[in-house]
């Protein structure tokens, strides 16, 4: 059998294993201006000291223009690839679709995305993974990300570890389609990526920049 030798039964099998029914019961927190948080509470000493030590000593003026959050980067965190793996997702999204990266049956992995917060506190940020193959989902994962507030230098979030398929049947081309979402449902970034599944690390076909 030959890679991506896969039939609809097995994939709808695949599938069904992964599918995971969740029922959440959680309601956002109203949403509250950083000007508003930093006037709460502003005659307790202490407690506007860790309020600035968190948010900063006061709202900076910021581009109205520029969204509140950015994301900036995903990179696979796999120890002993050979390259570094690595989207700049402030660059041209489409050119993602033609690439993929090349990654060894097996390896252990973590996702790490970064971002900034530019202007206002946003909660329950939310990373959404669904995984394809031959146009069949196979896989989808909602990552919790946490709330943030704004400040200059940029957060990185990290996926709990996950282990890449193996076996003959497992190796081929997953295509990823991505989210960077809130509780509000704001759709903050969307992109789609391809993974490569390979026997191992010398087939450097695909992967960032070919």
């Amino acid at each position: 059998m030959a890679e991506d030798d896969v039939t609809p039964e097995q994939l709808a099998a695949i599938a069904a294993e992964n599918e995971e029914s969740e029922t959440v019961n959680y309601k956002p927190p109203a949403q509250k201006t950083l000007q508003q948080i930093h006037e709460l509470d502003k005659d307790d000493e202490s407690l506007r000291k860790y309020k600035e030590a968190l948010l900063g000593a006061g709202a900076t003026e910021v581009d109205p223009n520029i969204p509140n959050v950015l994301v900036t980067r995903l990179t696979l965190v796999v120890d002993g690839a050979p390259n570094p793996l690595t989207l700049d997702l402030q660059g041209d999204l489409e050119e993602f679709k033609k690439q993929s990266f090349v990654l060894k049956e097996g390896v252990e992995y973590k996702i790490k995305i970064s971002f900034k917060v530019t202007k206002e506190i946003v909660s329950g940020l939310k990373y959404v993974q669904q995984t394809y193959r031959k146009g069949v989902r196979i896989d989808k994962t909602d990552y919790m990300v946490g709330s943030y507030g704004p400040r200059l230098a940029e957060y990185d979030f990290l996926t709990t570890l996950e282990e890449a398929p193996k076996g003959l049947m497992a190796r081929g081309t997953y295509n990823i389609k991505s989210k960077f979402t809130d509780d509000d449902k704001h759709d903050h970034l969307s992109w789609e990526w391809n993974l490569n599944i390979k026997k191992d690390w010398k087939d450097k076909e695909g992967g960032e920049g070919n």
